[in-house]
């Protein structure tokens, strides 16, 4: 049945809440809804306090790192880390304290996705511990993969071929609809849909949640194989559309 994830995203050290498709490297500085004036270990000790697990911290660019440690120092195996994963850190921050490791533009190759790559990686930390994510731009009737902070727009398309074939490498999937990404305007309904028929594995979708009754709408769009992320409508981010609180008794009403 379908859950609230929670989630810490970090941008220059900080908890921030940004409108997905405006983070680029080379213009001007990205849409910001909010700024925290806590860190990081505030939200990840509330999570681990309300027992939110599986929730994510996204490293979003460089000067990351500290703020990323911070919040797995407070919940060890409590929040999985995405952001900058490759082959060759995934393990140290495993060792950090991450429950899983999210991963996406190190799995591609000149823009296209290497079964290569994957296999490394999921070889190496293990498929229970590894979380593929397939954040996507929407091109006509389809879902193509955005990789490098949503920025290079691929040819791997999010369908139930590609889900079937990652899924043999990885335990869950994490996709945002950067259409919609940090605009409270509504979720991608398609694609919710989309993913609860195709994926074999978890799968959490983010984007454009505006209100509570969006996680009634996700469960029966995927007939609730689909968990949900709500994020600038929050209130914990200044957000005025979806309480908190209200999110927790959601995922504890399901687990009475």
């Amino acid at each position: 049945m379908t859950q609230f994830r929670p989630c810490i995203d970090l941008h220059e050290g900080r908890v921030k809440q940004i409108v997905g498709g405006s983070l680029r490297d080379d213009g001007p500085r990205p849409q910001t809804h909010f700024i925290s004036e806590q860190g990081p270990a505030h939200f990840a000790a509330r999570y681990r306090e309300d027992g939110l697990a599986g929730g994510h911290v996204i490293r979003l660019g460089q000067g990351n790192d500290a703020a990323a440690r911070e919040a797995l120092e407070a919940w060890p195996g409590g929040l999985q880390l995405g952001g900058g994963i490759r082959t060759d850190n995934a393990e140290a921050w495993l060792e950090a304290g991450a429950a899983k490791v999210i991963v996406t533009s190190s799995l591609f190759e000149d823009g296209e996705l290497s079964l290569a790559r994957v296999s490394e990686l999921s070889s190496r930390v293990g498929r229970e511990r590894l979380v593929i994510d397939l954040s996507c731009v929407r091109r006509e009737d389809e879902w193509y993969v955005a990789t490098d902070r949503w920025q290079t727009q691929t040819q791997t398309a999010v369908n139930a071929e590609t889900l079937a074939q990652l899924s043999e490498y990885c335990s869950e999937f994490l996709i945002h609809s950067v259409d919609v990404e940090g605009r409270r305007q509504g979720i991608d309904e398609e694609l919710v849909k989309r993913l609860g028929r195709a994926t074999p594995v978890a799968c959490t979708y983010a984007g454009g949640g505006r209100e509570i009754q969006d996680l009634e709408r996700v469960e029966h769009l995927s007939k609730g194989r689909v968990d949900l992320t709500f994020g600038s409508a929050l209130d914990l981010f200044g957000g005025d559309g979806v309480r908190y609180e209200d999110c927790v008794a959601w995922n504890r009403g399901l687990r009475q």
